[in-house]
This record gives C-alpha cells, sequence and structure tokens, in this order.
C-alpha cells in the first residue's frame, strides 16, 4: 500500500489507544470519588490501555522524523528486541510486576497489528520541473524577542527533540524528562510553547509522553 494509505491506518489504530487509556484512566478517577469502590479492575484496566499506547506513541515521533515506511521498520525492531531481551525479574511490587508483563502483551499485540504491512516509498512520483518562479522581494526582518538567560538555558535544553513531557501516574503530575544532563522546570517549558518559541513535535497523550522543539522564534533567540 502507499504511503498515504498506510500513515491513515496507523494514525487511526494509535488514536483508538489513546482514547482507550483516556477512558479507562477517567473511569478509575471517577471511581475514586465513591467510598468503598473495589479499584482493582479499574487499576489493571489502566496498566493493559498504557501498555498497548506507548508502542503506538513512539511510532508516531518515529514517523514524524523518519517517514511512515522507516519509522514503521524502525519501531517494530525496537518492539522485537525488547520482546527478545524481555526476563523475568520479579519485583517486590505486585504492581511493578504486573505494568512490566502487560508491557510485554502490549508489544506483543502491537507487532501482531503491524504484522505483514507492505509500505512503498515515502517518495513522490518524479514530477516535470515547474518553470522558475519570479524571485520574491525580500521579507522585512523581523525582530527578535529578548529573552532571560534562564530562557535560554530552557531552549539550550529543549533543541533537538531532547525534552519529553510525560505523566507517568494519575495524580503525580506531568514531569520534564529530558536526555541531557541538564532538565529545565516543567513550568518554565510551559512558558516557552505559550511563547511560541517551542511547540510539542510528537505524541499527543501526556500519559505516554509528548516531545518538545523549538520553533524557528526559538532557534533565533538561541542563536542571538
Amino acid at each position: 500500500m502507499d504511503a498515504t494509505q498506510a500513515l491513515k491506518i496507523l494514525t487511526n489504530h494509535a488514536g483508538n489507544t489513546f482514547e482507550a487509556a483516556e477512558g479507562a484512566r477517567t473511569r478509575l478517577t471517577e471511581a475514586c470519588a465513591i467510598k468503598g469502590t473495589d479499584l482493582t479492575s479499574l487499576m489493571e484496566a489502566v496498566m493493559v490501555a498504557d501498555s498497548e499506547v506507548k508502542p503506538w506513541a513512539d511510532l508516531l515521533v518515529r514517523i514524524e522524523r523518519h517517514g511512515v515506511r522507516e519509522g514503521l521498520d524502525r519501531q517494530r525492531a525496537k518492539a522485537t528486541e525488547d520482546l527478545v531481551s524481555y526476563g523475568i525479574a520479579l519485583s517486590a511490587s505486585l504492581v511493578t510486576n504486573a505494568a512490566r508483563l502487560h508491557g510485554h502483551e502490549g508489544l506483543r499485540r502491537f507487532l501482531s497489528a503491524t504484522s505483514g504491512m507492505g509500505i512503498d516509498d515515502d517518495q513522490a512520483p518524479a514530477e516535470e520541473p515547474a518553470p522558475e518562479p519570479a524571485p520574491a522581494p525580500e521579507p522585512a526582518p523581523v525582530e527578535i524577542p529578548k529573552a532571560t538567560p534562564a530562557q535560554k538555558r530552557t531552549l539550550a535544553a529543549i533543541e533537538g527533540d531532547n525534552i519529553r513531557l510525560q505523566e507517568f501516574a494519575i495524580g503525580k503530575g506531568v514531569k520534564v524528562m529530558s536526555e541531557k544532563a541538564e532538565r529545565p522546570r516543567k513550568d518554565m517549558v510551559e512558558w516557552v510553547i505559550e511563547q511560541g518559541w517551542a511547540k510539542y513535535t510528537g505524541g499527543t497523550s501526556m500519559s505516554a509522553g509528548r516531545t518538545v522543539g523549538l520553533t524557528a522564534v526559538g532557534t533565533a533567540i538561541l542563536g542571538g
């Protein structure tokens, strides 16, 4: 199938898993407000739904960076590697053990759902070169906003899509995850996003994690 059709199928499947995870969390949250409610099955439903979300959220990030065909190939290879290297390392926590097992099954279901998807190259057919357009007038210079040293440090940490905002547990709040040594405060990351200096570049659910990257304005500020 062509890349456009494959992307639609994969995006729809990912969206369904995200909606299921949000629904499971909503039902658990509502049940917590009712005294005496047995939460065991609802907590397990959240873990099952979250295990479904992670490989699909990672897939969308890889597709955005590498294209549909290569993104899917890379994510399937990563899921397969994780399954092959999976080992039984039981924890003293029953919840941790259950989450690991559900994560293992989530990878299996992802590989099963994406098995046999033959995708054409993402490149479009070659077209006849269009006539050279008339040169556009020089754009007016854009004024670069001034940033404080702390704001510039936040932008530097975000540069290269190294920052991810993620909610690991209900009620624990969103945390800033960083692939660099420096990890900025959450409120600083959210502030530069509000200013249009940064934006979300991947992921649709905080439970799965959303990557953050610089906008053109943020890059200009950092380079100024």
